[in-house]
Order: C-alpha cells, then structure tokens, then sequence
C-alpha cells in the first residue's frame, strides 16, 4: 500500500528539475534521485536512522567527502554511503552542496543502480 505522507524532503531534489538526465524514484520507503544514469542521493523523511539525506558514494570516497563536509558520516544501518541526518544543524548547507557537487559531475557521488532482477513467470500448463 503506498504511503500517503508526502516526503518533507523532496525539496532537496528541486535543482535537479532542469537536469534532462534526472530521475526520481521511491526507494526504501524514501525518494531517491538518479542523474547520469547514477544513484546519487536519498532523502528520507521517517524514524531514525532513516530521516535525513544519504548520499550514494563509494567507501572509496568517504575520507576525502567527510574532510570537505563534517557533518557527513556513514550511515548507522547501510555503511557503504554516507548521511546527515535532518536534526543535524548544518543539514540544509549539507543538502544544497551535495546537489551543487551532483550537477558538477563529482565522480566521487553516485553508484551505477544494480540491474533489476527479472521475476520468473510461471508457465500456465
């Protein structure tokens, strides 16, 4: 059954309306934006560990993503991306410079999405 509480941080998907590669999905009960073809960011709006924004990167680049933005940190539950939660004070700054860093083309945020597995279909006899 889908929700019907709209996500409060859809807002933070907003500069990405005039990328022509952008697209938004539900994703974990969240919303997730994809731009180039990759997974970049989720925003979710539920009960912690799970409200603020995780951003999709490999542990690659974690250190040199936390060196330039303190606030960031691995994600408690799903630690090969990195979060902020919403009740961090620097929470807003954080989200208008990860999109800024997403438009840019900074290699280091974005995942290629795993392929989709195909259901079986189940022969009729």
């Amino acid at each position: 059954m889908p929700s019907s509480v709209r996500n409060s941080l859809l807002w933070i998907f907003d500069a990405f309306e005039r990328d022509e590669t952008f697209i938004h999905k539900r994703m974990f009960g969240s919303d997730a934006a994809y731009v180039g073809g990759l997974l970049c960011l989720i925003a979710a709006d539920r009960d912690s560990p799970w409200d603020g924004l995780l951003v999709c990167t490999s542990q690659a680049h974690h250190a040199s993503l936390m060196a330039e933005i303190p606030a960031l940190q691995p994600h408690p539950v799903l630690g090969k991306w990195l979060y902020v939660p919403q009740s961090d004070p620097a929470f807003e700054a954080v989200a208008h410079t990860m999109t800024a860093l997403v438009l840019a083309g900074d290699a280091r945020i974005g995942v290629e999405p795993k392929p989709r597995k195909r259901r079986a279909t189940r022969k009729k006899t």
